[in-house]
């Protein structure tokens, strides 16, 4: 993981893609999101997703599991160069969450983020605040999930 000063705006990210299987899809909404069109194919076909649809907290949640294997991924490297890794603090939110397109039963999402803003703590000079969009993309390019991302990011040397 990076530190505050190493970040620059437009900095983007991918994070992996991930394949909604049917059986995924229905595992994931059977626990936590049971409703009709994510449960059952022909329930999907008859509904305003036109097919068997991943529950959006699904797509959301995928998501977050490539970006912390990710960051993970960065702290491994960095730790491998003798260097230590920033350890990043709580998202103190998130905004502007959209479910653009249906995913349905066998597409691929690729997740990306890049950096929108960057500003330091006001009340906390020891962290800097990051803004960033999360996206995924289907096999057709087509946008199909986006969020804006607050999280705190530690400084390599805080000002006094």
């Amino acid at each position: 993981m990076q530190f505050f000063e190493d970040l620059v705006v437009g900095q983007r990210q991918e994070l992996g893609s991930f394949t909604f299987t049917a059986e995924l899809i229905k595992a994931f909404a059977a626990e936590f999101d049971p409703q009709p069109f994510h449960l059952d194919e022909e329930a999907g076909r008859g509904s305003l997703f036109g097919g068997l649809a991943a529950s959006g907290w699904h797509v959301g949640a995928v998501g977050m599991k490539l970006l912390v294997a990710d960051g993970q991924r960065q702290a491994a490297e960095a730790r491998a160069r003798g260097e230590t890794p920033a350890v990043w603090g709580p998202s103190p939110g998130f905004r502007e969450l959209r479910w653009i397109k249906p995913v349905l039963a066998g597409d691929t999402i690729r997740f990306a983020t890049a950096i929108e803003s960057l500003r330091t703590s006001e009340t906390r000079p020891q962290w800097g605040i990051v803004q960033a969009r999360h996206t995924g993309t289907n096999q057709r390019d087509e946008l199909v999930f986006s969020f804006l991302a607050s999280a705190f990011v530690p400084r390599r040397a805080p000002a006094s």
